[in-house]
């Protein structure tokens, strides 16, 4: 999935544990796993700004996108630039 969660690394800067946010932001601790792990499906702003505030940072700091690059990819050339998709360059 090209959106990689890093609540870890702000539970790790913290001291936090999962148990302890989840009890702070008021889910369960499963639910938090979930979403730690990568798994979820989707996640409510409630949520995500119960998380900001509990972990006193910005949603770019748990959540980021990258890239799923496959070995092979046409869309990029030898210069590692990426080729426009239908423009026909």
């Amino acid at each position: 999935m090209p959106i990689a969660v890093d609540i870890d690394v702000m539970l790790a800067k913290r001291k936090m544990s999962v148990g302890d946010l989840a009890d702070r932001v008021g889910i369960t601790p499963a639910n938090l796993a979930v979403l730690k792990n990568g798994r979820a499906k989707a996640v409510r702003f409630a949520t995500l700004a119960a998380l900001c505030e509990v972990l006193e940072c910005q949603p770019g700091d748990l959540l980021r996108w990258e890239a799923e690059n496959a070995a092979g990819d046409d869309d990029v050339s030898d210069s590692g630039r990426e080729t426009p998709v239908g423009t026909g360059a």
